[in-house]
């Protein structure tokens, strides 16, 4: 029973990678789509190829959660509470992407791991949550904005003599650039989440020791699960980050990508934070969109979006914790 439970939690946590790639593609190619500076397959594929190079280039994301959001027990117990923290999270996956909201996988999957946590009665790390997701949580898309906001700025001094034309045609170029920069961070920053999920379960069945690191095969399946799902797309958020948030222009798209890809790298390599792409690139879209002018953003639809940020966590955590209690009930 045991060992059908561990190939479970990498089945179902390879299906999380999966929803997590195509929820989250827009986060990496709908800027450059929406600038027309990629074709949306190029974009894609390109996308898809820079979250699979990401996703290996470090573990330090997948080890603060398999170690630092809950303490689940071992044995038979553990798999349970992990198997009802990824149901949880692919299913507030599938309620935004449906509505078309890009809301964050990293924190539906936190969400979950905190909900399957508590409805177990296992132990909480509350100050590793407020170290590694709260206080991130907060700061990514606040500098996102911020950052967005100062480089579109300082973009539109650098080349106010500039001819518009050709100044377009070189962003939309340097696109192609920034998007490959924020599908890298992508990799680095999500499909490392799923890493940790699965080396949590090995590690409470016994199959691997905190010690040893994420085995290599964990690394290549999250990988791949993750640019599969990219590639398949996700042409229902792409809309509403490329287009209904605000019309973006190639610049203001570059600018957008390059802050979110430097503020992914940071808080994954230096920080070990677990933050979300969709928060720091929406957040980014809003900074470089407010320097055309602030009614140029449709603050409209950047509200239904922030409540879906703000609900993603206990959302997850509600039907984790559901899950929980129906899983124990049969299988414990």
């Amino acid at each position: 029973m045991e060992l059908t439970l561990v190939i479970a939690v990498v089945v179902i946590a390879l299906a999380f990678d999966y929803t997590n790639g195509f929820h989250d593609a827009a986060n990496a190619i709908a800027t450059s789509v929406s600038t027309r500076a990629l074709t949306p397959r190029v974009a894609l594929a390109m996308a898809a190829a820079f979250n699979f190079l990401g996703a290996l280039v470090g573990t330090e994301v997948a080890q603060t959660i398999g170690k630092g959001i809950i303490s689940a027990p071992t044995g038979k117990h553990g798999l349970v509470i992990v198997i009802a923290a990824l149901v949880g999270a692919i299913t507030w996956n599938l309620i935004t992407w449906y509505f078309g909201l890009p809301s964050s996988s990293t924190h539906a999957l936190i969400g979950g791991l905190v909900g399957a946590g508590l409805a177990s009665t296992s132990t909480i790390l509350w100050s590793g949550i407020v170290d590694k997701v709260v206080i991130p949580m907060v700061l990514s898309p606040a500098v996102g904005f911020l950052g967005a906001f100062l480089l579109m700025v300082a973009i539109l001094w650098a080349f106010r003599r500039s001819n518009p034309g050709k100044t377009t045609r070189g962003f939309r170029m340097a696109q192609s650039v920034s998007a490959a920069a924020m599908a890298l961070g992508h990799g680095l920053q999500d499909a490392q989440k799923t890493m940790g999920v699965i080396f949590l379960a090995l590690v409470t069945t016994g199959h691997a020791k905190q010690s040893d690191g994420v085995p290599l095969w964990v690394k290549i399946a999250a990988a791949t699960a993750i640019s599969l799902g990219t590639y398949s797309g996700g042409w229902r958020i792409m809309r509403t980050l490329g287009r209904r948030i605000i019309h973006l222009d190639p610049a203001r798209g570059f600018a957008s990508e390059t802050v979110s890809a430097l503020v992914l790298y940071v808080m994954a390599i230096g920080l070990h934070a677990p933050v979300s792409t969709t928060h720091t690139i929406t957040s980014a879209v809003m900074g470089a969109g407010a320097t055309k002018r602030l009614s140029a953003v449709r603050w409209g639809v950047a509200k239904g979006i922030v409540t879906a940020w703000i609900l993603t966590i206990p959302a997850a955590g509600i039907v984790a914790a559901a899950v929980y209690g129906l899983v124990h009930l049969i299988l414990e």
